[in-house]
C-alpha cells in the first residue's frame, strides 16, 4: 500500500450546498501532511469523511487500504483529534486511559503513561481541570496510544496559546519519528504547516487546488516582475496561479517544471505562505475553471 488516503470525485452535499467536491487524492505513506485552507473551504469535511464519522455524497474515499469505519479493524487504523481536543471534563487523566485501553485492540498503555509522566500530568487531575494546552496534550496522548497507522487532526492547536501550540506540535513530531505515523493535520497556520509537515494539501471553494510535497511545491513556484505583459502570451509550460498589474510592471506567480531563462523577467523565490496564499486568493472565475482543479505534484 503506497497511498494512506485516495480520494476520488469525492464530494459532500448538504441539502443544496457542497462542502466538497470533485476532490481527488492520493497521499503517501508515512508523509506528514498538511491541510490548508480558508475557512469553510472544507476542510473539517474531508477529515470527518476520512474518519468515517460522514459518508460522501459522491466519489469513493479509502484509507489505510479500505472504507473509512468499515468494521472494528478498519476503526483501529484510524486516530482523530477533532478541533476542541474533545476530553470529558468530570473524568481523571487515569479514566482517559482506562476508556483508551478499554476501547482499543491496539492500546499501548506504556506509551501512554510513559507520556502523561513526561508531561507531568497528575493521573487523579480532573480534565475539566487542565489548562488548554493539557487537554490537547491528553487527547494527542490517547490518538498516539490507540497506534494507528493514520492520525488524523484537525485544527488541534487552534485555541491555544503560542507556546502551547509550540510545544503541542513538536511533541506531535516526536511522536510521528518514534512511531512511523502517517498524519493528516488541518491547520489555518502556514508556519506551523512549514514546519511540521512534508506534504500540502490546499483546499479552496470546497476544491482541492494544489497537493504535493513542499519542497517540490517551492522548487517549482516562481515571482516573476518585468515590463507590462499580457499574461496569455506567456510560454506553454508555464502555468500562471496569480497575476497583477501596475501602468508599467507585471507580476506574476507561475508554475512551472522547467527553470525561467527569459531575460524578460526577474525571477525571484517563494516561501509555502506566499504559495498558499495565492492559490487562496485566485479570483473566483480562477477556481471555477473548466481545467481539473487539482494540480498534484510529485
Amino acid at each position: 500500500m503506497n497511498t494512506v488516503l485516495r480520494a476520488q470525485g469525492l464530494g459532500k452535499k448538504y441539502k443544496q450546498r457542497w462542502a466538497l467536491r470533485n476532490c481527488d487524492l492520493d497521499v503517501p505513506v508515512g508523509r506528514v501532511v498538511g491541510l490548508v485552507g480558508p475557512n469553510g473551504a472544507g476542510k473539517s469535511t474531508l477529515l470527518k469523511l476520512a474518519s468515517g464519522m460522514l459518508t460522501p455524497t459522491a466519489g469513493t474515499i479509502e484509507v489505510c487500504g479500505g472504507r473509512p469505519a468499515a468494521g472494528a479493524e478498519q476503526l483501529a487504523k484510524v486516530g482523530f483529534v477533532a478541533q476542541d481536543t474533545p476530553v470529558y471534563t468530570a473524568l481523571s487523566v487515569a479514566d482517559h486511559l482506562d476508556f483508551g485501553r478499554r476501547l482499543n485492540p491496539n492500546w499501548d498503555d506504556a506509551v501512554a503513561r510513559d507520556r502523561i509522566r513526561r508531561l507531568g500530568l497528575d493521573l487523579e487531575q480532573k480534565a475539566g481541570r487542565l489548562s488548554g494546552g493539557q487537554r490537547a496534550q491528553l487527547a494527542l496522548t490517547l490518538g498516539i496510544a490507540k497506534r494507528p497507522e493514520l492520525l488524523i487532526l484537525d485544527e488541534p492547536v487552534a485555541a491555544l496559546d503560542p507556546l502551547a501550540r509550540r510545544e503541542f506540535m513538536q511533541d506531535l513530531m516526536e511522536a510521528v519519528a518514534e512511531h512511523e505515523l502517517s498524519v493528516v493535520l488541518s491547520s489555518h497556520l502556514v508556519s506551523d504547516v512549514e514546519r511540521t509537515c512534508d506534504y500540502v494539501i490546499v483546499l479552496v471553494d470546497s476544491r482541492v487546488q494544489v497537493a504535493g510535497d513542499i519542497d517540490d511545491l517551492v522548487a517549482r513556484h516562481h515571482r516573476l516582475t518585468g515590463p507590462r505583459r499580457d499574461p496569455d502570451g506567456f510560454p506553454a509550460g508555464r502555468h500562471v496561479i496569480t497575476a497583477s498589474h501596475t501602468d508599467r510592471q507585471t507580476t506574476l506567480l507561475v508554475r512551472t517544471d522547467t527553470p525561467v531563462h527569459d531575460p524578460f523577467w526577474t525571477v525571484g523565490p517563494l516561501g509555502l505562505e506566499d504559495i498558499v496564499l495565492a492559490y487562496m486568493t485566485r479570483p473566483a472565475d480562477a477556481v471555477r475553471d473548466t481545467r481539473p482543479a487539482l494540480e498534484v505534484l510529485r
